[in-house]
């Protein structure tokens, strides 16, 4: 074995490779962007030396959304290759109806759905545990602590998905993506041969009612082999000691060795692999007097332990007692008040300026937002926008956003709110979060020549996470809008320049006085690529 340092990210996507994964799939989005961007430079790069065959027969491609790139990992997994799909935490919501369902039709090659959770929202417009995903999906979870914990759980990730055929989901977050350690991987003859595993050829995936209800029935029955494998799971760690006790889950189980240097003479059992060990919990339970539940996201575990009721005669805290937050991520301090320690000293850091997030200087959004600004000035307009670097519009000197709520929402709720008779409504979405969801909602406001005004802010990237790849920009863009049945009368392109403001303030007020639908494309590069080459030009510079 080799050590190598790496991100909890990066380790994730080494095992996949190393796993021998015929693709990877996502969308981009903090904290998880950087375990396909792993695998696409490594693919890449092997294609570029002719190094290695395996890697470089890697589809690595990004997705327009996280529900295509779950069922275009399915699909690959039914051809019998292994396959990651990773996304972020409010990515699954969008992936929830093929991940659901596949757990009725399950899998063939192994399929690992990585989710990077992000306690505390330090890029997100939520915390959202995926825990309880798997748990309402019904198939296991691996939550590793560490990073060489993603690199082995991944690789036996695999391994148990294909043993069950089922997908298997690793939860992550953030503190493990974007923080390093040396991990060792494997090498040469320690790496599994992968072949492709042939389609059954008595096996149906169609979800028609007749078969889900029999698949479901199969599923139902699994349950008591999860539970015994959690029981069994060396990912799982029981140690009886003290009459008080810890449960541990992924995270929680560093803050809680930091915080008090050791387990002492606690109890303590660390969950890495559900659902909830039952057994174990009970034998932690039994053991002790006061059970405290840690877990860097909602109170899982605690709930499934206190039920309605609660356990008679023992004392089980945690988040919903609030002997921890009941919001944001775990900290060793919190853990320590928690288990009776004081807090560890530390030098008061001099008090800071506060920095708030802000559009680059020359960011084109600047020029999009000062024009829409003064074309609806007076006018008391309501102004939807989408999840990207132009949702900072809300900030001043702008407040050119009312509403931000999910990927592809601005163009529905200004739909809403048009028919609702409100006037003038505008909303702001990205090239790339307009191809991610937000060619559907303008099909219906198409339909219905919504009474208002849609202005894609198209800066050639997806910006927000890293400057990849966008699906709909430029030439294509527009295409795609005529296909979708924008009438070109009502179709206009702008260049959010400073120089052409004026114009540009009379093309938006020409547009919101039409009443009916238009579409304005702000296209300008994002000043990011001035400095960051696209994969264009590193692929035509790797040729050279």
């Amino acid at each position: 074995m080799r050590h190598r340092l790496l991100l909890g990210d990066e380790a994730i996507a080494q095992a996949a490779i190393d796993a021998g994964i015929g693709g990877a799939f996502s969308y981009p989005g903090t904290p998880a962007t950087e375990i396909f961007e792993y695998i696409h430079a490594h693919q890449a790069e092997a294609v570029r030396s002719g190094a290695d065959d395996t890697v470089a027969a890697i589809s690595a491609q990004w997705s327009a959304n996280e529900k295509v790139a779950y069922e275009a990992a399915l699909g690959m997994s039914y051809a019998g290759r292994r396959a990651l799909v990773s996304m972020k935490h409010v990515g699954l919501n969008v992936a929830a109806d093929p991940f659901i369902n596949s757990a009725l039709t399950g899998i063939n090659a192994g399929l690992v759905l990585v989710v990077a959770d992000d306690p505390g929202m330090h890029s997100s417009q939520n915390e959202q545990d995926s825990r309880f995903y798997a748990d309402f999906a019904q198939v296991p979870l691996f939550e590793p602590s560490n990073q060489q914990q993603a690199y082995d759980f991944v690789l036996r990730a695999f391994d148990y998905s294909e043993a069950l055929r089922l997908p298997v989901v690793v939860r992550v977050v953030t503190r493990l993506s974007h923080s390093r350690a040396n991990v060792a991987v494997k090498t040469g003859a320690e790496l599994p041969l992968i072949q492709q595993i042939e389609r059954p050829t008595a096996c149906s995936w169609t979800l028609v009612p007749a078969i889900a209800r029999a698949r479901f029935k199969v599923l139902v029955e699994t349950q008591a082999r999860l539970q015994k494998d959690a029981a069994d799971s060396p990912l799982n760690h029981l140690r009886l000691a003290g009459k008080r006790g810890v449960i541990t889950c992924g995270l929680a189980q560093n803050y809680l060795l930091e915080a008090n240097d050791g387990p002492g003479d606690l109890s303590l059992l660390h969950i890495g692999h559900y659902p909830v060990p039952a057994e174990l919990v009970r034998q932690l339970v039994d053991h002790c007097d006061d059970v405290l539940v840690a877990e860097d996201g909602y109170p899982l575990v605690e709930r499934k332990l206190v039920g309605l009721l609660g356990v008679p005669g023992k004392r089980i805290r945690g988040r919903l007692t609030g002997d921890l937050p009941a919001t944001g991520e775990l900290t060793p301090d919190l853990m320590a008040q928690a288990i009776g320690l004081p807090p560890r000293p530390y030098e008061q850091a001099e008090e800071l300026a506060n920095r708030p997030p802000q559009l680059c200087r020359g960011c084109p959004h600047i020029d999009s937002f000062s024009a829409i600004v003064e074309a609806t000035q007076g006018l008391n307009p309501i102004l939807f926008s989408d999840i990207g670097c132009y949702t900072l519009g809300v900030a001043p000197p702008y407040r050119a956003v009312h509403a931000c709520v999910d990927m592809g929402a601005s163009i529905s709720m200004a739909h809403g709110a048009a028919r609702a008779g409100t006037w003038p409504v505008l909303c702001t979405i990205g090239d790339s979060t307009f191809a991610h969801s937000g060619m559907t909602p303008l099909i219906s406001a198409v339909r219905d020549n919504a009474d208002m005004t849609v202005l894609i802010l198209d800066n050639a990237t997806t910006a927000m996470t890293g400057a990849q790849d966008s699906l709909t920009t430029g030439k294509s863009l527009l295409s795609v809008l005529t296909g979708l049945g924008v009438a070109a009368e009502h179709l206009h392109i702008i260049e959010p320049l400073h120089s052409r403001h004026e114009d540009n303030v009379a093309l938006i007020k020409q547009a919101v006085e039409h009443r009916g639908l238009s579409v304005i494309v702000a296209s300008r590069p994002c000043v990011q690529m001035k400095v960051k080459p696209t994969r264009l030009e590193m692929g035509h510079a790797a040729q050279a």
